[in-house]
């Protein structure tokens, strides 16, 4: 719908901005009461009036959305209107779990394979294995029908402790299976394993509600394989639990070190500061950001630059410095408002500007694309922004987000259209699929695949050809030979991943990711 369908709309709600958000904000703890008049009535009035009168038939649910999202980005770019049909999502995400079965799955020619099982989970228990194809869920068919992730993901979850009958192929064999559902955990640590004979490596997707235990465990994990140093891989990490982000700093710190400040017009100065016991505080250690990196990420890149504690390597991250708090409403839909900034303990607020209004904000990574910022230190940046110091003295910048120690571009050589076209398509995970199928047991560990198997020239241009006969991806023999080397490492990744999930995917493209080998000179 166009927005000017939406013009009387927003101009009478933008007037009782304040007073719309005090009349229905309501947390199960306390009810946002007022005195004044019900705005959240004439609200449904003026909705009312044109749902009944209007020229065209509208969307009363929708249009509510986007009054109130339009209303809430008045304010800054961060705060949200959030359905009570995406809440389950939402807060599953900040959960770190959901109730399932337990599988990874990948739609392969328009049927649903399993690529992992996950340990532990009831389809472990049921006897399901990686390179089953579900073929009837519920009695309900699920192959031929133009399957999509989203409704593959509402057949298969569900409440804990609900039943689910699955029909399987296995080879040419169909196998029935009856299982009860259960509470699936969302790993935020993705990938924790050893780069070198000392040198650790630790992905984090998002903070969670898990995420500083996740962390320690796999902190742990690595210095019983003897990690002496430390890589922490926070690129394209949105954020998340700002208490995640607070633990997880403090295991780097000695005690008494300053973490972070949050103040705001209701929250007066408050300021976390690190504990005893950390169990990195004398391991050396580099943080890796980009642009994809905000708000808990850049907590914590920002804590450690600030309190020198760890080198930050890679491209200047996103720039949010503002923190939310969820507020119920009486339908179970959300607002998310910024109730508050950060400060990292050098006292700077890393939030980039928004006066240029929600749209221009969101289209920040198009901008430093077409000003070569991808490529190169644009210095220009905090030409006029605020200078705090470091503990010992380095200066860095307020606003605009954590501009790295180390910068290091992205890497485009031997990219070609073609590579790129392989690489947004489906071709790597349904070839490798089909590659594993009777291979799943040949390598028992990663490091083992990683030493002993390559893909061959002949895979590769077998890849090409299915590509081409399976997705409609045309062969450029010029682009294919540029591209050779990257699309093997990109397929052997793909293969690990089908074998061993992310651990093995982000420990094969090690070898060509230029940050992480930065990161490992410098820890040098």
């Amino acid at each position: 719908m166009k927005k000017s369908t939406f013009q009387p709309i927003l101009l009478m709600s933008f007037l009782v901005i304040g007073l719309l958000i005090g009349a229905l904000l309501n947390r199960s703890s306390s009810t946002i009461q007022s005195n004044k008049v019900q705005y959240d009535s004439k609200m449904q009035d003026i909705l009312d009036i044109i749902d009944a009168r209007y020229v065209d038939e509208i969307d009363q649910d929708e249009m509510f959305k986007e009054t109130v999202n339009d209303m809430l980005h008045k304010l800054d770019p961060h705060s949200n209107y959030i359905p009570a049909s995406d809440m389950v999502a939402a807060n599953e995400q900040i959960d770190g779990e959901f109730g399932g079965i337990g599988v990874r799955f990948a739609i392969i020619r328009d049927t649903l394979c399993i690529t992992n099982v996950i340990t532990n989970s009831p389809s472990e228990k049921a006897g399901i294995k990686a390179g089953d194809k579900i073929l009837i869920i519920d009695k309900k068919k699920v192959t031929n029908i133009q399957l999509k992730n989203d409704k593959v993901t509402k057949f298969l979850k569900g409440k804990p402790n609900t039943e689910v009958s699955l029909t399987l192929l296995r080879g040419k064999k169909k196998i029935e299976k009856k299982l009860l559902r259960g509470i699936i955990p969302i790993p935020s640590i993705i990938c924790a394993e050893m780069i070198n004979k000392q040198v650790g490596f630790i992905r984090l997707e998002q903070f969670s509600m898990n995420s500083g235990e996740e962390f320690r465990e796999a902190v742990i994990k690595l210095q019983k394989q003897g990690m002496k140093k430390l890589v922490f891989d926070l690129r394209d990490n949105s954020g998340g639990v700002l208490q995640e982000a607070v633990e997880i700093i403090d295991e780097f710190l000695p005690a008494k070190m300053k973490i972070v400040e949050i103040k705001g017009k209701k929250v007066k100065g408050e300021v976390s500061y690190s504990t005893s016991g950390g169990l990195l505080e004398k391991t050396p250690a580099v943080v890796l950001i980009n642009e994809g990196s905000a708000s808990a990420s850049e907590i914590v890149a920002g804590a450690l630059q600030d309190n020198d504690r760890a080198t930050i390597i890679g491209r200047r991250s996103f720039g949010k410095g503002l923190v939310q708090q969820d507020f119920m409403l009486r339908d179970k839909s959300n607002i998310r408002l910024t109730i508050a900034r950060y400060y990292t303990p050098s006292g700077r607020c890393i939030q980039r500007s928004f006066k240029e209004g929600f749209q221009e904000y969101y289209h920040e990574e198009k901008n430093r694309e077409e000003s070569g910022e991808y490529f190169n230190v644009d210095s220009s940046v905090f030409k006029n922004a605020p200078r705090f110091k470091t503990l010992k003295g380095r200066t860095v910048y307020g606003g605009g987000g954590i501009m790295p120690d180390y910068f290091v571009p992205i890497d485009t050589s031997n990219s070609t259209v073609y590579y790129i076209e392989l690489r947004y398509s489906n071709a790597f995970q349904q070839y490798a699929f089909d590659f594993v199928s009777n291979k799943r047991k040949e390598w028992k560990t990663i490091q083992d695949f990683n030493n002993r198997f390559n893909p061959t020239d002949d895979m590769i241009e077998k890849l090409a050809k299915y590509a081409s006969q399976e997705l409609g991806i045309s062969i450029n023999r010029n682009e294919l030979i540029k591209s050779r080397e990257l699309i093997r490492i990109a397929l052997k990744a793909e293969i690990a991943r089908q074998l061993f999930i992310e651990d093995g995917y982000f420990l094969v493209i090690s070898s060509r990711d230029k940050e992480l080998q930065k990161a490992l000179q410098v820890l040098k």
